[in-house]
């Protein structure tokens, strides 16, 4: 799911510092927002904003000197009509961008028709890559998961399974190894372009454990600011099953890597059985090892079959 809106105060807001905009026009519309309809309709965030372009409606339209030309070099009457058709566009903001001084027709227009304008010295090229980017992230879809997400080795890593069998203590174990908490529980998971999901912990259990018998623990307090991550990319699921089901649903050599579908994105997974006596930290990091190892191209089970094939027709080419 995607979430409502964003306000034209909370994006001045958030790139206050960052663009050091100010707000020329449409102060009392600082409530108006992003239609549901439109955020559902579009593609990703990406396509909320962009140059001023007529053809696209209902998406931030961002003013540079080009724009801002097209606008006012022209006769009093077309100028006029330009500016005017600004506002069958609905735009959430119209952003002055490359320094560009406001036409006063333009001002006049924002304050009538109540939509927000914000001025920066940034370059539109610049503002267009920032909000882009921070409009996906905000727009992308999402949902929450089961499990402990983890930073293995510098890989992504969400821990998953069956209840009972463990998986904040090994959470705890992987830590205490080097390795780095982001969530544990429930993760928020955002597909923040066609190819990549990004995991992150509700705000409410940032850098928070449960460990039964021992309760919550603090990460960062007890280990440090190293052993916690705001986000991850997830790149790999590790499900932990019992021994019977592992035997039930599973092969025992897969001939192709796993993979478990997290909105739209193919994810690696691996499943391993828990049984007591294992080493599951030592077990989890050896596959998140070779998950790196296939990334680069190298597929152990693969090269086994090849020596196992040319083992063969050695065996064969000595019989006849």
């Amino acid at each position: 799911m995607k979430p409502h809106a964003i306000s034209a105060d909370v994006l001045f807001e958030e790139f206050r510092s960052t663009l050091k905009w100010e707000w020329l026009a449409g102060l009392g519309a600082s409530e108006r927002r992003f239609d549901e309809e439109v955020v559902r309709a579009a593609h990703s965030g990406a396509d909320l904003v962009g140059h001023l372009n007529y053809i696209h409606p209902y998406r931030v339209q961002v003013l540079g000197a080009r724009e801002i030309a097209y606008l006012t070099n022209a006769t009093p009457e077309d100028c006029k009509r330009r500016i005017a058709r600004i506002v069958t566009l609905e735009p959430p903001v119209l952003i002055l961008a490359d320094g560009q001084v406001a036409p006063d027709a333009l001002i006049s227009m924002c304050e009538r028709a109540q939509i927000p304008m914000f001025a920066t010295r940034e370059s539109s090229a610049f503002v267009i890559d920032v909000l882009r980017a921070y409009l996906s992230k905000y727009f992308a879809e999402r949902t929450t998961m089961h499990g402990v997400f983890m930073d293995i080795l510098g890989l992504g890593v969400l821990i998953t399974g069956e209840s009972g069998l463990g998986k904040s203590e090994l959470g705890l174990e992987l830590i205490s190894r080097g390795n780095g908490l982001v969530a544990d529980d429930a993760v928020d998971l955002y597909r923040i372009n066609q190819a990549t999901i990004e995991g992150r912990c509700p705000e409410l259990l940032q850098n928070l454990l449960e460990v039964r018998g021992i309760g919550l623990l603090d990460i960062r307090a007890i280990f440090g600011e190293a052993a916690v991550r705001r986000k991850m990319r997830l790149r790999l699921i590790v499900h932990l099953v019992r021994k019977e089901t592992m035997e039930r649903e599973y092969e025992r050599l897969p001939h192709e890597p796993l993979m478990q579908d997290v909105l739209g994105v193919p994810i690696r997974k691996v499943v391993i059985q828990v049984v007591a006596g294992r080493n599951m930290a030592v077990l989890v990091e050896a596959a998140v090892r070779n998950t790196i190892l296939q990334m680069r191209g190298i597929n152990t089970y693969q090269e086994f079959v090849a020596r196992h094939r040319r083992a063969m027709l050695g065996e064969a080419a000595q019989t006849e």
